[in-house]
C-alpha cells in the first residue's frame, strides 16, 4: 500500500496493493494495523453507499459539531473527487484538492475532519463507498457552494446535477460562523 499526501497534507491519496490474474482481483480496502503503521491511524464506525448518475454533483458537505473523517472510494464507476480546508486560521485555509477515484484505478482518499468534500461522476454511473470516523447527525451538516469563486474547484465535465440543498449552499466566507478552527495538530 501506498499513501501519499496531496497538496493538502493532511487528506492522503492511498493506492492499496492490488491482487489480480484471471479469475479477478483481491484488495484490502482497510486493514487498520496496517493503516496504522503507515500513518493513518483512525477509528471508523460508520460505513456509506451512495450511488450517482452521469453529471451528479454532491457537496461540498461537512460537520461542525461531529466532524466526520473519511476514508472514500468508487467500486463502480468514476468520480473527480474533491477535499477543500476550511478550518479558519489553517495555513491552507480555501484551498482545495482533488483525485480521481475510479474502479480501475482503485485509489481511495482520506478527508480528515475540518475539510468540506463533495465530488463530481464521471462516468454513466458510479457507487461511491465511505468509512466515517463519526456517525451522520442530520441536524450537524453544512455545505459550501460548489461553485465559489474564492476556492475556485476545476470541476471537470459539467453540465452538474445538484439538489436543491446542495445549489442552496453558500460561499466560504458567508459560513464564517458555522466553520471548525484549525489546531496546531492540524487535525
Amino acid at each position: 500500500m501506498k499513501i501519499t499526501p496531496t497538496r493538502l497534507p493532511e487528506v492522503l491519496l492511498i493506492e492499496p496493493d492490488v491482487f489480480g490474474d484471471a479469475r479477478g482481483f483481491f484488495m484490502e480496502s482497510w486493514h487498520r494495523r496496517r493503516f496504522a503503521a503507515a500513518g493513518l491511524d483512525v477509528d471508523f464506525v460508520q460505513d456509506n453507499h451512495s450511488r450517482s448518475g452521469a453529471g451528479v454533483l454532491r457537496g461540498l458537505h461537512y460537520q461542525l459539531e461531529q466532524p466526520q473523517g473519511k476514508l472514500v472510494r468508487v467500486v463502480a464507476g468514476a468520480v473527480f473527487d474533491v477535499a477543500v480546508d476550511i478550518r479558519r486560521g489553517s495555513p491552507s485555509f480555501g484551498q482545495w484538492t482533488g483525485e480521481i477515484l475510479s474502479e480501475e484505478n482503485f485509489r481511495m482518499l482520506y478527508v480528515p475532519p475540518g475539510f468540506a468534500h463533495g465530488f463530481c461522476v464521471l462516468s454513466e454511473r458510479a457507487d461511491f463507498l465511505y468509512k466515517c470516523t463519526d456517525y451522520y447527525n442530520p441536524g450537524d451538516e453544512y455545505g459550501i457552494a460548489w461553485d465559489d469563486p474564492a476556492i475556485g474547484i476545476d470541476w471537470p465535465g459539467g453540465p452538474y446535477i445538484l439538489s436543491d440543498k446542495d445549489r442552496a449552499n453558500r460561499s466560504l466566507a458567508d459560513m464564517d460562523e458555522h466553520l471548525p478552527r484549525y489546531q496546531e495538530t492540524g487535525r
